[in-house]
């Protein structure tokens, strides 16, 4: 099989794997025990989490904390449920947002999209209502890839008396983050286990927890898991000593794969984009019976987390494609694993796959 669906999940790095087996040890360990404890198990348990922390916290800007969550749809949530901003104020989110923070920020109320060109870029001087309290940005788009300007959001929800929240998952390991008062990430996208996020928050910036019961992380209740912390720790160290050469060879997949794909049209931006997502379309595709006929390569149709909704792509219609548009792209998404190769042999039976079909 040949995987090119990175932005729903990404390859557990052998680095990860290891550094979490040693948690994951039986009776006969003494790495079992609960990081809330404080005898001598706990201590060492709590020891790892620390170490995990510090090595999260080293792809994040300086002066903030990093509060470990179940996941980025968990961490955006305790950002916009527990702070000031998302919940007495209003909420201005870009058109393109993942449904962690589209659905929350509608779920809230007295929510404004920033709407998008049809490069798929917002523009930070797009007009926001006076009574802002927090504005939300992703870094890079999971579903086309695009890159956002987030330093230039971050001073304008500064100029504007708000909170900025950036959902980073896309972002993190693989470029700089730019400034924010909170950051949403995820292990599984940056080569770490699923099961483990965190939120990044400013020093100063105050949250009200939105589970509790224990609040072993300060501001969110729950037993950390040692073993998913240390992976997501070993996955984001990994990802800090390889972010160089990881973006060139993903630039070099990339070249390769618009070549391959050359008839097709891309939807978003070429350049303003993460270059390790493709997403593009031909008129006419029937994306269903094309992964039906391509079963050895794993690519979508969109967002993962939409793929049984039926409903064409909130980001593609964002952009200005017609339902019809919509429903005829798909997904690429490759990186640091990924040879070119398996673009090659990838592209090959696709692209014969879309043209048995006259598309």
């Amino acid at each position: 099989m040949i995987y090119l669906d990175y932005q729903a999940t990404t390859p557990l790095a052998p680095e990860a794997r290891e550094a979490m087996l040693r948690w994951l040890d039986g009776p006969e360990s003494t790495a079992f025990g609960n990081p809330h404890s404080p005898h001598r198990m706990g201590r060492q348990a709590a020891a790892a989490v620390e170490l995990a922390r510090e090595r999260v916290a080293a792809l994040l800007p300086p002066g903030g904390r990093v509060i470990f969550t179940g996941n980025a749809c968990e961490a955006a949530n305790l950002a916009m449920r527990g702070s000031a901003g998302g919940r007495k104020a209003g909420i201005a989110y870009s058109a393109i947002e993942h449904a962690a923070v589209r659905d929350t920020a509608m779920a809230l109320g007295n929510a404004v999209e920033i709407p998008v060109d049809g490069e798929g870029l917002t523009d930070p001087a797009a007009e926001l209502p006076g009574d802002t309290g927090l504005v939300a940005v992703m870094a890079v788009n999971n579903e086309i890839g695009t890159v956002q300007p987030v330093a230039d959001w971050y001073r304008r929800a500064q100029e504007s008396g708000a909170l900025f929240l950036c959902d980073a998952v896309q972002a993190c390991g693989k470029r700089a983050i730019a400034g924010a008062d909170m950051i949403a990430i995820s292990a599984h996208k940056m080569h770490g286990p699923k099961g483990i996020g965190a939120l990044w928050v400013r020093d100063g910036v105050e949250l009200d927890p939105q589970v509790t019961g224990g609040l072993q992380e300060g501001l969110r209740s729950g037993t950390l898991s040692p073993a998913l912390c240390a992976g997501f720790g070993a996955a984001a160290q990994l990802a800090t000593e390889r972010m160089a050469e990881d973006a060139a060879h993903i630039e070099t997949l990339w070249h390769r794969a618009r070549e391959l794909f050359a008839d097709w049209i891309l939807n978003g931006s070429a350049e303003a984009r993460w270059h390790g997502n493709l997403n593009i379309r031909r008129d006419g595709l029937d994306v269903a019976r094309l992964m039906s006929e391509c079963r050895e390569v794993m690519f979508s149709a969109g967002s993962a987390c939409a793929s049984g909704s039926g409903k064409p792509s909130h980001v593609l219609r964002a952009i200005g494609l017609s339902d019809a548009q919509a429903k005829n792209s798909i997904r690429l998404g490759f990186g640091r694993y990924t040879t070119i190769a398996e673009i090659e042999e990838a592209a090959g039976l696709i692209n014969a796959a879309a043209e048995a079909q006259g598309a």
